[in-house]
Parts: structure tokens; C-alpha cells; sequence
């Protein structure tokens, strides 16, 4: 058992940490992208079209990751490679049938979609999505057989491939064009900008493709199985819509967006204000990861003789510190952090705010998931995924032709507040569990007054205000040291101090 923890910590670290660097460093492409397009509408091209990505994604794979682990387990002992043939064969002829009939009707798709981009930019995406969405389960095979570094290797290969590509096509080229223009000239086009992003998509998918080909070989090599197809479908499929709701939650508003304006150049243009600052927002839901696979497993261990519910608890109240502290110091050091994106962007920073507070309700939210996951009702889910998608739904459509992308900024702040609210009060009715509401409320009251004295107390200078929000932001942190955290109670920090 406990080599068997060892192992499940182990691959856990390698997985969580290839996920965060990798969402890191592709996070890091923005602070180039925002300069590099002199028109917002770039941006905004590339945001539309990964939000359509992102939920085609979903519709792909089909819930068959899930399947794929559930069923594989299952047979573990007679045909586990029978299940990954027949996973294989369903998701690859499923993406190879989109790929097929985009290619073939991609005018007409575009002009459903209201878009006005070069087809070429929408044709290559929409094929990256079938390839990413076939090797979605190579790459569930792999944690399957426990190849945890074989799996971060070629995500993360990947990711440094793509980065090098963007900045070898938007940077490294346009300087060599304007010197040496016959060492790149028969390659390079200068006047295609933005869709350099999605050749490089197309290249650092063609070589993830081709590094998984060994872990393929063991599912071609096997029969697919109809009967077995049918039990995988009929399980899949629920989560498949949970799938759909969970991620037009995170997509709506980029998929949405430009279909409510006439003026398509324009609505573009706000897209990729908004996407542009958006990105700034989601340092929090990085941080947030950080703090699942760095500090839970700290605080379940802490408290697993007192019972799972008083860790469940527990987590929830230095999640909220946590989160709390991340919004705080972004927030107060925006001056600064503003130049992550261009200046033609700066008028978005103004989400900001609102779209960290609505990953923070949905931290939350996932925090409170525990309830419905262990008494088996994960239907739950489902219901409160899909209540959030149509009030963001809602919100943006009526909204936004009126209020542009602050329309969207407050959908996904008001879609999480209220999954978040619907979970804890149907929670404690079904699996109460006794949250420290008293200290939650304290923090986040405290939170609240440093940040409008912080950002709204006139102070003469920059560095005067810089200097100002750093008193106020340890005040915070020693109130958290003094009351819930003790040094000496710090992973490694403690053990540190007590010697």
C-alpha cells in the first residue's frame, strides 16, 4: 500500500506539474502576441478560434477518456487492449469524419459562423482539433501504463516546439525578411501575420502525432470490439454533455461574441482586448492548480484521523486564504503587471477583477464537488453545469450587443457565483459538511477592504502606491499567519523553523 501511495504521489507530481509549466509557459506567448498584432482583431481571431477548439475537444473525444479508464480497468485481466482499439477506433473514426466534412464544406461553415478571417486559418485549426483530439487517447494510454515521464515529455516537447515556432515565425522571421530577405524569402511571407500561429499549431501537432505512433501500436494491433463499443458509448455519454456544458462555461463568451455584431472587424477587436486581459486573469487559476497538487494533499494528511470531513473543510479554508492573497496581489501590483500585454489592450484591464472573482467562485465550486463525487450522485453535476452554461448563455446575448465584452466578464462571474451557491446549499442538505463560514467571511471581508483602500485611495505616485498596497498586502499575510497559519505548521518551512 504504501509503495502503492508512493507511486500515486509520484506520478501525480509529474503529471500536475507538466500541466501547470505547460499552461505557464503557453501563457507566457501573450505578452509577444499583443505586440506582435498591431490589430486587436488578430487577437481576437486567435481567441475565437480556440474557444471553438476548446468545445470541439469535448465533442470529440466524446467522453471516451473517461470510458477508456473505466473500461480498461474493468477487463484489466482479459482484453485491456481490445478496449484501447475500440477507443481508438471510435475517436479516430469520429475525428477523421469531421476532418473529412469540414474540409469539404468549410465555406459554408465559416459563413455560418459569421467569420471573415482567411478560410485557411479556420481549415487548419479545425484539422488540429481532430489530430489533438485522436491523441487524446495515446496520451490516456500512456497514463494507463504508468509512463508518467513519457507523458510530460512529449507534452511538454510539444509546448516548447510551439513556443519556438511562434517566436521563430513572428519574431526571428520578420527581422531576418527586413536584412537577409533571400535567406527566408521562399518560405516566408511577411503580410501573413496571425496565421504563422496556426502554422506552427500545425507543425507542433504533426510531431506530438508522430512521437505517440509506438504507444498507438499496441491498439492497432488489436480488434476493436462492436458490443464493447456500445457499453462504452452508453457510459460515455453522459459525461460527454457534462463535457459540453463544463467547457461553453469556460468558451461562451469567445464563441459567442462576435456572432452578436454586424461589424465583424470590431467585434473581433474587442474579443482580443478581452482575450488579451482575460489571460491575465487566469494567473489565479494557475495559482489555483499550484494549491491543489502542492497544499490538499498536506492538509487530507493532516486530518485523515479526524475524519474526511473535517480535511474537506479544512482545504476549503486555506483555498479561500490562498485565492484570496493571489487576487489581492495581483490587483496591486496591476500597475505593473500590465505590461504582460500590449498598450492598445490596456483598456480590458478593467475585467480584470471580475474575472479573477469568477475563477475564485469556481475554485470554490470544485472544492464543494466533493459532496455530490462521494455519495454517487454525480448527476449534480451535470445539472449545475448546465444551469451555469445557460445563464452565461443568457447574460452574453443580452448583454453584450449593448455592453461589449464587460458583458462577458460578468457572465462568467455571476455563471460561477451561482453553480457555487447551488452546490453548498443542495450540498449540505444531501452530505453536510461544517465549513468555517465565520472565517471564510472574515478574510473575505478583509480582502475586500484592502482592496478599495488599495485601489481607490488617492495616493500622489506610482511608487508611493506601490508602496502602499505592499504594506497593505502583508497586513493581509500576517493576519492569515497570526490567526490560521502558523509558520511552524508550513510544509518544510516549519520543520525549518522548529530546528
Amino acid at each position: 500500500m504504501a509503495g502503492g501511495m508512493k507511486r500515486l504521489a509520484k506520478e501525480t507530481a509529474v503529471y500536475g506539474l507538466s500541466s501547470i509549466i505547460g499552461r505557464f509557459l503557453n501563457w507566457m506567448l501573450v505578452p509577444m502576441y499583443t505586440r506582435v498584432f498591431t490589430d486587436t482583431g488578430d487577437f481576437g481571431i486567435v481567441t475565437n478560434l480556440y474557444g471553438w477548439v476548446a468545445l470541439l475537444l469535448v465533442l470529440l473525444t466524446f467522453g471516451m477518456e473517461t470510458g477508456f479508464f473505466r473500461f480498461i480497468n474493468k477487463k484489466e485481466e482479459t482484453e485491456p487492449m481490445r478496449v484501447y482499439a475500440t477507443t481508438m477506433a471510435w475517436v479516430g473514426g469520429l475525428s477523421g469524419a469531421f476532418l473529412i466534412l469540414v474540409l469539404l464544406f468549410l465555406r459554408p461553415i465559416a459563413h455560418a459562423l459569421s467569420y471573415t478571417a482567411p478560410l485557411e486559418y479556420l481549415g487548419m485549426m479545425l484539422g488540429i482539433t481532430a489530430v489533438d483530439a485522436f491523441c487524446c487517447i495515446p496520451f490516456a494510454y500512456l497514463r494507463y501504463a504508468g509512463q508518467a515521464y513519457r507523458f510530460a515529455g512529449i507534452k511538454l516537447l510539444s509546448i516548447f516546439l510551439n513556443i519556438f515556432l511562434n517566436i521563430f515565425f513572428l519574431v526571428i522571421c520578420p527581422w531576418l525578411y527586413t536584412r537577409m530577405p533571400e535567406t527566408i524569402g521562399w518560405f516566408y511571407r511577411p503580410d501573413y501575420g496571425v496565421g504563422y500561429v496556426f502554422v506552427a499549431n500545425v507543425i507542433t501537432t504533426g510531431i506530438t502525432f508522430l512521437c505517440l505512433l509506438p504507444s498507438m501500436m499496441p491498439g492497432f494491433k488489436a480488434r476493436p470490439d462492436g458490443t464493447l463499443l456500445k457499453e462504452m458509448l452508453h457510459y460515455s455519454f453522459p459525461i460527454l454533455i457534462l463535457g459540453i456544458a463544463g467547457i461553453f462555461n469556460q468558451t461562451a463568451d469567445k464563441i459567442l461574441f462576435p456572432l452578436l455584431f454586424d461589424d465583424k472587424t470590431e467585434a473581433y477587436r474587442q474579443l482580443g482586448i478581452y482575450g488579451a486581459c482575460f489571460k491575465v486573469a487566469v494567473v489565479m487559476v494557475m495559482f489555483i492548480q499550484a494549491f491543489r497538487y502542492a497544499y490538499e494533499p498536506f492538509i487530507f494528511a493532516k486530518n485523515k484521523s479526524e475524519g474526511n470531513t473535517k480535511a474537506y473543510a479544512e482545504a476549503m479554508k486555506y483555498f479561500i486564504i490562498f485565492s484570496l492573497f493571489i487576487f489581492l496581489g495581483v490587483m496591486f501590483y496591476i500597475d505593473i503587471i500590465k505590461y504582460f500585454v500590449g498598450s492598445r489592450y490596456y483598456d480590458g484591464l478593467q475585467v480584470v477583477p471580475i474575472v479573477m472573482l469568477g475563477e475564485f467562485f469556481f475554485g470554490i465550486y470544485f472544492n464543494l464537488s466533493f459532496w455530490y463525487k462521494l455519495i454517487d450522485q454525480t448527476q449534480w453535476g451535470a445539472y449545475f453545469s448546465i444551469i451555469g452554461c445557460a445563464s452565461t448563455v443568457a447574460i452574453i446575448i443580452l448583454f453584450a450587443p449593448t455592453y461589449g465584452y464587460m458583458a462577458c466578464a460578468w457572465a462568467s462571474f455571476c455563471c460561477n457565483l451561482l453553480m457555487m451557491l447551488l452546490s453548498y446549499f443542495i450540498g449540505q442538505k444531501k452530505y453536510p459538511i461544517q465549513y468555517d463560514l465565520k472565517s471564510a467571511a472574515i478574510y473575505f471581508s478583509l480582502a475586500a477592504v484592502l482592496y478599495i483602500v488599495g485601489m481607490y485611495l488617492p495616493v500622489p505616485s506610482t511608487a508611493a502606491k506601490l508602496a502602499f498596497r505592499t504594506i497593505l498586502l502583508i497586513g493581509f499575510l500576517w493576519f492569515t499567519v497570526r490567526r490560521d497559519l502558523p509558520l511552524t505548521e508550513i510544509p518544510y518551512i516549519g520543520k525549518k523553523l522548529k530546528k
